[in-house]
């Protein structure tokens, strides 16, 4: 069972996410890959005092690295679109 604190690893703050933040009030976070999307909706909702609109998931296929030693891969992450109400905003900073 995950709790909240453990659920949200971080914001991801990019160019594409802060389209969708001006567009559609949508914030991207960086979440632990066997988090569903209710505990995402409760992390979020409990932690910053908004209320979620809804939530969608996508798994992020990790890239490998080529060093000069050997070949690395990068571990596979999943990130969550969380859309806020109308009004409802998140201090990232």
């Amino acid at each position: 069972m995950l709790g909240i604190y453990d659920v949200l690893k971080r914001p991801l703050v990019t160019e594409r996410g802060m389209r969708s933040l001006e567009k559609s009030n949508t914030y991207v976070f960086e979440v632990h890959p066997d988090a569903n999307k209710i505990q995402i909706r409760n992390a979020v909702e409990r932690l910053f005092s908004v209320k979620v609109l809804s939530v969608n998931t996508a798994i992020v296929a990790g890239k490998s690295k080529r060093t000069r030693i050997r070949d690395v891969a990068l571990p596979d992450r999943k990130k969550a679109y969380v859309r806020l109400r109308e009004g409802d905003s998140i201090e990232l900073f």
